[in-house]
């Protein structure tokens, strides 16, 4: 289906072929027609299949078409896990947007407070953000959350694994009543918590499900090797040596202490490469995304965690340096590549500790992933290991010595104890 047989106002669909989308995909095609009728619609969606799309073109249309006129409360709400996430839909909402007479403004901590405060009592169309400090500001009564016509509830099952699930009800009791708003509520899983909270708060949500075998990319190229786990790095040493093509790689491990051991590794070895972990301030991490956005940095290194909200297009390879022990999380990961419609390829390495997943994750996606065991010629063992000496704390200069005599110490005229 193309999206000029959709029934959109002209500037929505000027957005659309300034971003060059022409056909839509299997989300797309379920979730918009639904949403254009009004309904509340729950979908089943994993990053990279185009939802975020599906829900925004949804958004800016009903917005448009409404009889409401803009006032200096919101109108429009989405809400995500992450910051990257927020960033990501700001970033596409300002090109599927351009042509629409809306403002919208991202909310997420890490950044100037003052200056995202300011924004909402100047007054914004859309709010994009992470439920925390959302709640901040509706509470010093910053902005109301009455004048809402639609409601976005991104990676849903997400929210739940971080904890955000209370922020989460906090905000939609304070909305409109749900028959007076749209809401549209997208998830990896559409599990039974997830329609729990579908149920409480949508309007006889429509369920939209992509089945498993569609989840995962299918120009996705899924290779699974079986290798020990000292043998590991030399494996992908020479995977690297011979597909030079891996030009912006995504590395996976389970553990932020490998992931900065890895990183260490592949800096000794002349690659550049950073790690992404939760403790790093949030400026560094979107200065680290960008850079790896922009192919200055070839490696990023990450752990399930960390990754949450890493959307970067044209990443040519995901690595999955330890199998996840969640099957969802194996999805996740090879998600991030092959997106919107490009090729990619996701190389697994099975070691002593991690082949115990691979039946589960072969069941969840609905296929065997092809195996490999590497011969001899596979590995190269002539890599340089980061040095292990620390450097030396500066010892501090002595200041230059006091002029005249040595000074006496009192005498006390206490008398001694005892």
């Amino acid at each position: 289906m193309k999206f000029s047989e959709l029934d959109l106002p002209d500037q929505v669909s000027r957005g659309i072929a300034d971003t060059g989308f022409t056909r839509l995909t299997p989300v797309q095609e379920e979730s918009i027609p639904l949403a254009l009728e009004g309904k509340d619609v729950a979908g089943q969606a994993q990053t990279g299949t185009g939802k975020t799309a599906a829900f925004l073109i949804s958004l800016f249309t009903r917005l448009l078409r409404s009889d409401k006129k803009t006032t200096a409360n919101p109108r429009a709400l989405i809400m995500a896990p992450t910051r990257e996430l927020v960033v990501q839909i700001c970033q596409d909402a300002e090109a599927l947007g351009a042509h629409c007479p809306f403002k919208v403004q991202p909310i997420f901590g890490g950044m100037d407070y003052e200056k995202q405060r300011q924004a909402l009592r100047d007054g914004v169309d859309v709010i994009v953000a992470t439920p925390g400090r959302l709640i901040d500001y509706a509470k010093q009564k910053v902005f109301s959350f009455h004048k809402v016509e639609v409601v976005v509830i991104d990676e849903a099952d997400r929210m739940f694994d971080m904890g955000f699930i209370r922020d989460l009800r906090f905000i939609l009791r304070r909305l409109p009543p749900f028959d007076q708003r749209q809401t549209m509520l997208f998830s990896a899983t559409l599990s039974s918590r997830v329609m729990e909270l579908a149920y409480e708060f949508m309007n006889l949500a429509e369920k939209v499900t992509i089945e498993p075998e569609k989840v995962t990319a299918d120009k996705v190229e899924q290779v699974l090797y079986h290798v020990g786990r000292r043998e590991k790095f030399a494996l992908m040493f020479g995977i690297l040596q011979r597909e030079p093509e891996m030009e912006r790689v995504l590395l996976f491990v389970n553990t932020k202490k490998e992931a900065e051991h890895l990183a260490e590794r592949l800096k000794a070895n002349d690659y550049k490469s950073a790690v992404i972990s939760g403790d790093i301030p949030q400026k560094k991490r979107m200065r680290l995304l960008g850079d790896f956005r922009d192919g200055r940095l070839q490696f990023l290194v990450a752990t399930d965690v960390a990754s949450r909200g890493i959307h970067v297009d044209d990443v040519t390879h995901v690595v999955n340096y330890d199998l996840p022990q969640d099957s969802e999380d194996y999805v996740h990961r090879i998600g991030r590549t092959a997106r919107a419609g490009a090729g990619g390829k996701a190389i697994s390495f099975a070691d002593e500790d991690t082949a115990f997943y691979l039946a589960d994750i072969e069941e969840y996606i609905g296929r065997k992933i092809p195996s490999l065991f590497p011969e001899d010629e596979d590995f190269n063992w002539d890599f340089k290991r980061p040095s292990l000496r620390k450097k030396k704390a500066p010892v501090p200069e002595k200041s230059a010595a006091r002029k005249g005599p040595p000074r006496r110490r009192r005498r006390s005229n206490r008398p001694p104890k005892g």
